[in-house]
């Protein structure tokens, strides 16, 4: 059974920097989509980085409004998923959250990892989230 649980959402001033991460179980890191997406407030949740285990870095996503400023990477041996987020600006503040999907689910349900988007299946897994806010 996957099960996923973030850290590290905090309250920061624009400009600075914050690194969340997600622990995983039950994941295998050969041949799942890992996920961050983000929803503020009175908004739909947006997917923001992914990450295609096994695949190598051109499987790496990242939305146009964190692109260059946020960075997803995993660690096997931790089995964590970060994402490094630098030069915070108010927009960012939000629920972060972290998922995970099998490769197989979107093969069959149409899902997609990277490189131009990301999108998981009904059958996806997902943490409680951790929450980020920016102040100007």
């Amino acid at each position: 059974q996957v099960q996923l649980t973030e850290s590290g959402g905090d309250s920061v001033q624009a400009g600075g920097s914050l690194r969340l991460s997600c622990a995983a179980s039950g994941v295998t890191y050969t041949s799942f989509c890992l996920a961050w997406f983000r929803q503020a407030p009175g908004k739909e949740r947006e997917g923001i980085a992914s990450i295609l285990t096994g695949s190598g870095s051109n499987s790496i996503y990242y939305s146009d409004s964190v692109k260059g400023r946020f960075t997803i990477s995993q660690d096997n041996a931790k089995k964590t998923l970060d994402l490094q987020m630098n030069t915070l600006k108010p927009e960012d503040t939000a629920m972060y959250y972290c998922a995970a999907d099998t490769l197989g689910n979107l093969l069959v349900y149409g899902g997609t990892c990277g490189p131009a988007g990301v999108k998981l299946s009904d059958s996806s897994y997902w943490g409680q989230g951790t929450q980020v806010t920016v102040s100007s």
